[in-house]
């Protein structure tokens, strides 16, 4: 029975870390076990969304339209967090020319010119995508429930691999726990072949899976080579180019 609600009040940690849903808890619940359960948060995340998304359809809204719809709904439930660490980390990325003045523009709440684009290439994408689905709703439906899983362990990567680019906030905070975070790895894997209930093949799911790793895998090398380490915005546009990804590879399959 311990285990049982061990592991309820973890994944109720992790749904408050990545989303603003009004989940009662004490403020003092250990975040970085929590996110040992960062796949089954962004699973029941990328569900809600992906319901948004098909019921927009049957409403007989554009696909577009309902894709669009789906993308704001996530971004109201979760405070747009992960587009934050994608605008942030292109804007330091692209702007810096120095580890120290990247960082500080990272720590900067404006965005620039590289943050804007790259929102609007990740919006337009995942658009894009959801789009292209909408032929096949519950293959869509289940589309965004793996890729809400896979972005969200994909966001733990950065915390395991890389060292903390500076000793403050929540990127130093988790990676003090990498070896906490490992099971997230495990987790994910019966969620990231769902989309195999709903049409795709199994191929598919392992080529979302393996091309999400690899580009996130590449993220973290350039983290590294830029700013020495990762931040908490690095795990953020982490999740971003995971879930592009792994929407692009579904849509491609159709």
């Amino acid at each position: 029975m311990r285990p049982a609600v061990d592991g309820l009040r973890d994944l109720a940690g992790a749904l408050r870390f990545f989303s603003r849903l009004p989940i009662p808890g004490p403020d003092t619940d250990d975040f970085q076990r929590s996110l040992r359960l960062a796949p089954l948060a962004g699973t029941l995340l990328g569900l809600a969304g992906g319901l948004v998304f098909v019921t927009a359809l049957s409403l007989r809204l554009p696909a577009t339209a309902a894709a669009l719809l789906a993308l704001a709904f996530g971004a109201v439930v979760t405070g747009a967090l992960h587009e934050d660490g994608l605008a942030d980390v292109a804007d330091g990325f692209g702007g810096g020319f120095s580890r120290e003045r990247k960082l500080e523009i990272m720590k900067d709440s404006r965005i620039g010119a590289f943050g804007a684009v790259a929102l609007i290439l990740s919006l337009g994408l995942r658009a894009s995508a959801l789009a292209a689905l909408a032929v096949a709703p519950l293959g869509a439906l289940l589309a965004m429930t793996a890729a809400g899983a896979i972005s969200r362990c994909a966001c733990l990567a950065p915390l395991v691999l890389l060292p903390p680019a500076r000793g403050d906030g929540a990127g130093a905070a988790a990676a003090s726990q990498g070896t906490a975070l490992r099971p997230a790895f495990l987790i994910v894997l019966p969620f990231a072949f769902l989309p195999a209930l709903g049409g795709f093949g199994v191929s598919t799911c392992f080529a979302a899976l393996v091309v999400a790793a690899a580009a996130v895998l590449g993220l973290c090398s350039l983290a590294r080579a830029q700013i020495g380490g990762q931040t908490g915005d690095v795990a953020g546009a982490a999740q971003q180019i995971a879930e592009i990804i792994v929407l692009l590879v579904f849509a491609a399959a159709l």
